[in-house]
């Protein structure tokens, strides 16, 4: 017989409001009469075409998707076609390629059989209780549009079947093919049709050695204990695929998800031997994702792996090809790789020769820069070098990325220098950036109980642990206006505090380039910088202390000086000379730290999990699966070309072959996951108290990171809210949901294994819990990497206001040769201490790839997954959230309209736009930082 429908969010537990073709004959619900044209009076089998009122996710009547049913006449065996519409993009080869395959391709997509579907009941079959499927149908071609090839299969379902819960697809073609989306729907009636989202590689069948049929569910979500009998063992073989053997080598093609330590960022190499960072109390790091190659034990008696320039990843993490002819980053940054191994520099340490040759780098166009041995600096030469070096990898391939490349190098001028030429100078937007710049997680509140200020590090190795920034130093700095321990009272004194951190590493760094045969420049300090809160709600920085430790080796003492901004020329250049080292400190833990380690490497080990534990039709993986796209890529290509021994980090930072040591020192040390939670972090630094009635209380009014980014965590966790308890009922649904709970014990005991110990991990037994859990990790990979990364290149591009690294010992400590230079030449003493023009030029390459946002991202508020719009009620609790994003925006453009707010508007002040949200059109905006705040790390 025929059809009804049933509203698919009737009721709002998670038993319904599917999309799903359902037969009604095994529960006898929904029966409707069937129009007498539609009626069969043979009493042989039949084939019945289906017709029913439009099956859709929203009807415009109710704004509730339907159901389709199918209820064949009793005693009648009634079979019903339907169809199959499979979406299937192929991996493009280069274009010398085409027209070789191109005639063979069509071909083989036409004539050739190849591709099956095959669809899955949701019941199992009643006789034999086993899986209830049609077999495996061909896929014939139907047409293709742009990239995209559309096959069709027609399927004689029984009228018994049941809801269709999966479709499962045999790739038999030599090439991988990319599953969009299948459709099924009723024979001659595609209104009714079901979408079965599906955005997934499959490999051929030769290459598949594991019999790796791919499954892909349907839109509906189910917690374990809900999955109807017929998924049941679907859902957990395709875990246990996931998950792998712990054995082999993968390969690119394999979607196989396990972890291991950070044991392949250096080689065997003396120059490139670096520790394994995970695994050891001393070094712990959170996991990365398993390639299984081979390990080979090096003179320190560590495993490590041979490094490779393309690391494994699943292969539904890849980027998209789109993505990667964008971005080009394995090119670009392998070519800039390729630079750094190549000594094609006569002086690879030259600085600049004034500061009109930095400004020149944007104001004249970089192209324009002459070589030198045209007599002028070596910008021109390094500019041809690193275009040379990416041509030459890319082999006369994608045009289009060649466009792009001159884009990246031709420099625009970064936004804080082009709104003031002064503003790397100032004492005000030194200090404004503490607050709403590229770094604004490190400034804190000075607190009663940390002062005096003293070290927690060991006074036998260090020196003594007092600070020099004493009661006397700070009350003359701020001339009087109220005690020391008024102004702490009062909240008025803030510190950025690198002293404990850094410390225990400058020796270590000062002697790479000590050594005869060095070819390290660099230099560190342990620093502290205090900063006074004035009546205008702005900072000032009243004093820098630099500490050099006592060194046993050399019997060095320690030494340290305090800076103020001084009332002579000698003490205003010293005054400048700290802050270009404090910036270089807080460049740097604002890289290693602040975004790689906190966003980048802590988030991996959620990914991980998250497939190895969570099914794909867990309303937790659907929630959480847009904000991990392609971080695992970025990764290994990171791991590849970053932060690699002598790679890009290394070479143009500070701490120098120290950098990732030191982050793993820094997890050890201060990473909470609590901690991470952007409330939880600004209570900790003294920047926000809980008030009486709960609300968060801002220790700085105008602190516009803050500010921004306490409206997007409180919309993130209202939505994160709402999604769990339209899943989740009671806490006891929370607690027997064993994937779940797998998960979580998966991320704390293999993810972060070195922690798992640690008492301040929640626990999954509350609505509250789980909620906070949610929000932070979805926090950290939307809004604080979106405050991190897409400031990179407007604060940072122009090097002299956030430089990465100093290069040169303050004039003070060097004695009367180096107050010598100063007096002499002060513009140059800066300009050592500066990047060097290679360091500068390949830093400013980097940063403006990576501050750049993909023409494919997804942004938060804007991107709705499939899964999400099947459920009214998760229909409604998005768009609430879409509605709240719009309403930040507003607020966020109001703010920085208000004069009042004066650390993010005024003449030569750059707003604060980092976390204003995506307006539905990013690419109009102005600024990268105006585009919006994407839902995952992907860059």
């Amino acid at each position: 017989m025929l059809v009804t429908t049933q509203p698919i969010a009737a009721s709002h537990t998670p038993s319904h409001a599917s999309s799903s073709l359902t037969s009604a004959v095994s529960s006898g619900r929904w029966t409707a009469a069937v129009p007498r044209w539609r009626q069969h009076s043979s009493t042989r089998r039949t084939v019945s075409k289906i017709s029913c009122k439009r099956v859709s996710l929203v009807d415009a009547g109710t704004g509730e998707a339907r159901v389709l049913t199918i209820e064949p006449p009793e005693k009648l065996k009634t079979t019903v076609v339907l169809k199959a519409r499979v979406t299937v993009h192929f991996k493009e080869k280069r274009k010398i390629e085409n027209i070789t395959i191109l005639s063979t391709l069509l071909g083989k997509l036409m004539y050739k059989n190849w591709l099956f579907i095959e669809l899955i009941s949701s019941e199992l079959d009643p006789a034999t209780g086993e899986e209830k499927t049609t077999g495996q149908i061909e896929a014939k071609y139907v047409s293709n549009k742009d990239d995209f090839y559309t096959f069709e299969a027609s399927i004689k379902v029984s009228g018994s079947f049941g809801t269709v819960g999966a479709v499962r697809l045999d790739n038999d073609h030599e090439r991988e093919m990319f599953i969009k989306d299948v459709t099924v729907f009723p024979d001659g009636d595609e209104s009714d049709a079901v979408s079965f989202h599906c955005e997934s590689w499959v490999i051929d069948n030769e290459k598949n050695f594991n019999d790796d049929r791919r499954v892909f569910f349907s839109l509906k979500s189910y917690l374990p204990s809900q999955t109807p009998e017929g998924l049941k063992m679907l859902r957990k073989r395709e875990l246990e695929t996931i998950r792998g053997n712990g054995y082999g080598e993968r390969l690119a093609i394999d979607r196989i998800y396990d972890y291991d330590v950070y044991n392949d960022l250096g080689d065997l190499t003396t120059a490139n031997l670096r520790p394994v960072l995970g695994g050891s109390k001393e070094l712990p790091y959170p996991r990365r994702c398993r390639t299984g190659r081979t390990k080979t034990k090096n003179v320190n008696g560590e495993f490590t792996e041979l490094r490779v320039s393309d690391n494994y990843v699943p292969r539904d993490e890849a980027f998209s090809e789109d993505k990667q002819q964008a971005f080009t980053t394995k090119f670009i940054l392998a070519g800039l790789h390729a630079l750094e191994v190549l000594k094609v520099l006569k002086d690879r340490e030259a600085s600049f020769p004034s500061m009109a040759a930095i400004d020149a780098l944007f104001e004249d166009g970089f192209k324009n820069m002459p070589a030198p041995e045209e007599g002028g600096t070596v910008a021109g030469y390094i500019f041809s070098v690193i275009k040379d070096s990416v041509f030459d990898i890319l082999k006369g391939d994608f045009a289009g990325m060649k466009h792009m490349l001159d884009e990246i190098l031709d420099f625009e001028t970064p936004e804080v220098h082009q709104r003031d030429k002064l503003a790397w100078f100032r004492d005000q937007e030194f200090a404004r950036e503490t607050l709403a710049g590229m770094n604004p997680m490190n400034i804190k509140l000075v607190t009663e109980s940390e002062f005096p200020i003293v070290s927690q590090l060991d006074e036998e190795t260090y020196g003594p642990r007092e600070s020099l920034l004493t009661k006397e130093l700070i009350e003359e700095q701020i001339n009087g206006v109220m005690t020391a321990e008024e102004a702490i009272k009062n909240k008025k004194l803030f510190m950025l505090d690198y002293h404990d951190a850094l410390l225990p590493y400058v020796n270590m760094v000062r002697e790479l380039s000590e050594s005869r045969d060095s070819k390290v420049n660099t230099t560190l300090y342990g620093s502290r910088t205090l900063f006074f809160l004035t009546k205008d709600g702005t900072l000032k920085p009243i004093a820098i202390e630099l500490t050099r430790p006592k060194n046993k080796k050399t019997g060095k003492l320690q030494w340290r000086e305090v800076f103020t901004p001084g009332g002579s020329v000698t003490d205003s250049w010293l005054w400048q000379l700290a802050k270009t080292h404090v910036l270089a400190h807080d460049t740097g833990y604002h890289q290693l730290i602040n975004h790689w380690l906190r966003t980048h490497c802590c988030v991996e080990p959620y990914i991980i999990a998250a497939n190895r534990q969570l099914s794909q039709m867990h309303p937790i993986y659907r929630l959480l699966h847009p904000h991990f796209r392609y971080t695992m890529e970025i990764n290994a290509q990171a791991r590849a070309n970053l932060i690699n021994a002598g790679g890009i980090i290394e070479n143009n930072f500070s701490p120098n072959k120290y950098c990732l040591e030191l982050s793993s020192v820094v997890y050890r040390d201060f990473w909470r996951f609590d901690m991470e939670a952007l409330p939880n972090d600004l209570i900790r630094r003294g920047m926000a108290v809980q008030g009486k009635d709960g609300k968060l209380e801002l220790t700085i009014e105008d602190y516009p990171y803050a500010n921004d980014g306490l409206l997007i965590w409180n919309a993130i966790k209202d939505w994160a809210s709402d999604y769990v308890k339209h899943y989740y009922p009671t806490a006891k649904d929370i607690v027997d949901d064993e994937e779940l709970q797998g998960w979580w014990t998966e991320v704390r005991t293999k993810g972060h294994a070195d922690k798992q110990d640690e008492p301040w991990w929640p626990m999954l037994d509350s609505h509250e819990n789980l909620v906070q859990v949610l929000t932070t990790i979805m926090w950290i990979t939307s809004g604080h990497h979106a405050a991190v990364n897409f400031g990179q290149y407007p604060f940072a591009g122009y090097f002299p206001n956030r430089p990465t690294i100093a290069r040169k010992n303050i004039p003070l400590e060097m004695g009367r040769q180096g107050m010598k230079e100063l007096v002499e030449n002060p513009e140059k003493v800066l300009l050592d201490t500066l990047p060097s023009q290679q360091q500068a030029l390949l830093v400013l390459v980097t940063l403006n790839l990576l501050s750049s946002h993909s023409p494919e991202e997804e942004y938060m508020g804007t991107h709705v997954e499939p899964a999400w719009t099947a459920e009214r009620g998760i229909r409604s609790a998005f768009n609430k959230f879409q509605v709240r994003m719009k309403d930040i925006l507003d607020q966020i453009d109001e703010w920085n309209e208000d004069p009042r707010r004066r650390n993010r508007h005024g003449p030569g002040v750059v707003p604060y736009t980092l976390l204003r949200p995506c307006d539905g059109n990013p690419f109009d905006e102005k600024s990268e930082m105006e585009m919006g705040i994407p839902n995952s790390i992907s860059i």
